[in-house]
């Protein structure tokens, strides 16, 4: 057998020379975070993180809004959920911060400025 030659015929096709393509099934749609929304999430979790005050977190995409979710402990609840949620963009704003309990702590449509709600200000003693 010389380099060129192929000893079986490929598997699916057949040794009549048309094979049949299956297509790959395209994924299913989602909402994610985009590279600068993660960046300013994750930034802000750095800092909570070096205070002591989160642990852990988990991120979720889903069809219809994508989700960072904050944990104190792994084992808990999250704290807060920052949502992403596209339906609302043009009317209270795709962004929003909400605490455990389903309140809503802020609407709006830069995050930044809804992030800003959890960035606790720092007291200084004198």
């Amino acid at each position: 057998m010389s380099e060129g030659d192929i000893a079986e015929p490929l598997r699916g096709g057949s040794s009549q020379g048309s094979a049949h393509i299956v297509p790959f099934p395209a994924a299913p749609k989602q909402v994610s975070f985009d590279r600068a929304e993660l960046q300013a999430i994750l930034n802000l979790y750095g800092r909570m993180v070096a205070a002591g005050e989160w642990r852990d977190y988990a991120i979720d995409f889903m069809p219809d809004k994508a989700v960072f979710s904050i944990f104190r402990r792994t084992s808990e609840m999250p704290l807060y959920r920052i949502e992403k949620d596209p339906k609302l963009a043009k009317k209270q704003g795709a962004y929003s911060v909400i605490v455990s309990t389903g309140l809503i702590l802020k609407r709006g449509h830069e995050l930044d400025r809804v992030l800003r709600v959890l960035d606790k200000p720092k007291v200084v003693a004198n």
